[in-house]
């Protein structure tokens, strides 16, 4: 079936999609290796916030407790934080504050998470707490101005709602936490974002209890934010899980259940952030370094925006420790980008998306077509997947046909050019050449210089013909779980050259021979210096 795509809009693509980005824990922001990997996101995709656990946890080393003359104090200090912010900012991108974990000597227990060992237990002391997050703020306030600090978002907690990130997950502890933080951020400055209550894929039922409390006790409260996850349950296997996942759509099912469940609460028009998404919840899943994750993701990150403020892709990069040091290059780690800055086949779905243009002509279950505002049109495509009823990996169909029929603003007759960038099974994907050198936990350079060359997309390109209509029939076959960006590029001016405007197509723009600027362009027969037929001389 060919679809028929409107040569008028039908909405706004909305940037949705790269307004936030997940991180390791943010001292991770210290290493150069994390850096590197940020200036290569950052230059091809551009996302505008980062947000990652572990602000007040001691790796930052923020809350110094000491004993002085009087006692007992404690000391604020920024060396860290003002390092990461630094780095942050220098590449373009903005912290969305994530407020956590306990600092240990701030703690009430020492349950900890994760390998580094975040303490997830309440403060002993509230007004410490408080005065914690009140000088964070002033601080930053100071150092980068209270006009920028009022664009960065600021979460209480992550994940309170289980008991691996909150102790006991206590719905009235974390209500309590809320409030306090709120509070103290507000008496910063009136117009601090702040929100959450971050919670995970499952917990829905925490949305009534929540909306309640913070209209009962007029906290304050700038957006929500939730976590979005379509794996089940693990199935651990050493150094590394494999999961089941669910369809695509339960992703932009979770992506609007907050607005469902608030629906005639106070917060019920509030935006909603969500602040991490991915495949699997699991930073050891080899899903995530594959072809299928990309094709799986391609209609999530294409119609997210349509639901929410932001969805947070979890994570750029795979620095990243929460179970530990990786062990091998390729280890299932959440980022787009892995170690030694290897793009992934997500990485490059979302350099796509950053190609695309801001008009939307048309959508599907496999594609997307956008216009740029200068008229240009770009076709998103990929093969969809369905989550594991489909089938075990490598099951899907070997091809998808997608038949377009493709408005492109040009004459009858318009050569116009396509250009397509192809990521798939074995195009744009170390992964699988990864596999194929015996999956070499600590590559060579040589292999090294071999797995980025295997990283880059396809190209391919070929000339199509408008018809009488303007628009180019846009056939496309895409291989097993391939996701592909075209761009379709009309030639330059219909009629005549910008030299000569009145001139016929072919026609020279001057005097003479036709040459190699006119509009007919490069006389292929002579390329080997032959002359033309019926003018004499030597022909080939």
């Amino acid at each position: 079936m060919r679809v028929d795509v409107p040569a008028e809009p039908v909405g706004v693509l909305s940037g949705a999609w790269r307004e936030c980005v997940g991180t390791g824990r943010v001292d991770l922001a210290l290493r150069a290796d994390y850096l590197e990997s940020l200036a290569l996101v950052q230059d091809a995709i551009g996302f505008r916030y980062v947000r990652g656990h572990g602000l007040f946890s001691d790796g930052m080393a923020v809350y110094r407790a000491y004993d002085g003359a009087a006692g007992r104090a404690v000391r604020h200090s920024f060396t860290h934080v003002d390092q990461v912010v630094d780095g942050w900012l220098r590449h373009g991108i903005r912290p969305f504050l994530e407020l956590g974990f306990m600092p240990g000597e701030l703690a009430s227990g020492d349950q900890t998470v994760f390998w580094w060992q975040g303490n997830v237990t309440p403060p002993k002391s509230y007004a410490e707490w408080s005065e914690l997050v009140s000088a964070t703020l002033r601080h930053l306030v100071d150092r980068y101005g209270v006009e920028e600090v009022r664009r960065w978002p600021i979460e209480v907690w992550n994940e309170p709602d289980l008991t691996q990130f909150w102790q006991d997950a206590s719905q009235n502890e974390y209500h309590r936490l809320y409030e306090v933080t709120a509070k103290a951020v507000k008496d910063v400055d009136a117009e601090l974002q702040v929100g959450g209550p971050a919670i995970s894929p499952g917990s829905d039922d925490w949305w009534e209890p929540f909306a309640e409390f913070v209209t009962a006790k007029d906290a304050p409260i700038d957006f929500v934010s939730r976590h979005g996850y379509s794996s089940g349950q693990a199935q651990p296997v050493p150094f590394g899980v494999y999961q089941t996942l669910a369809p695509p759509s339960s992703l932009l099912d979770q992506f609007a259940a907050p607005r469902r469940h608030l629906a005639g609460t106070p917060l019920a028009d509030l935006p909603v952030h969500i602040t991490e998404f991915n495949t699997s919840y699991r930073p050891d899943n080899p899903i995530h370094d594959t072809a299928y994750n990309a094709a799986y993701l391609a209609p999530v990150v294409a119609g997210g925006g349509d639901l929410v403020d932001s969805f947070s892709y979890w994570t750029f990069c795979d620095v990243f420790e929460e179970v530990g040091v990786p062990t091998s290059l390729f280890h299932g780690g959440f980022g787009l980008v892995s170690h030694r800055g290897l793009p992934k086949p997500t990485f490059h779905l979302y350099v796509f998306m950053a190609r695309a243009g801001r008009h939307i002509l048309a959508r599907g279950a496999d594609h997307l077509v956008t216009r740029h505002d200068d008229g240009r049109v770009t076709v998103l495509a990929w093969q969809p997947v369905g989550g594991s009823d489909d089938g075990p990996y490598g099951s899907a169909p070997e091809r998808h046909e997608l038949r377009l029929d493709v408005p492109v603003g040009a004459a009858p007759g318009t050569s116009v050019a396509m250009i397509r960038r192809s990521v798939d099974e074995e195009s744009g994907n170390a992964w699988t050449l990864w596999r194929e050198l015996g999956s070499p936990r600590h590559p060579s350079h040589r292999q090294l210089d071999l797995l980025h060359e295997a990283s880059r997309p396809t190209v391919r390109h070929s000339s199509l013909t408008t018809g009488n209509d303007g628009r180019v029939a846009l056939d496309l076959i895409l291989t097993r779980h391939e996701v592909t960006l075209v761009d379709l590029l009309p030639a330059g001016p219909a009629n005549g050259s910008a030299e000569n405007p009145t001139a016929a197509p072919g026609e020279p723009d001057g005097s003479g021979s036709p040459g190699l600027n006119d509009v007919a362009g490069i006389d292929d027969g002579r390329l080997l210096g032959h002359t033309p037929f019926g003018e004499g001389g030597a022909q080939g």
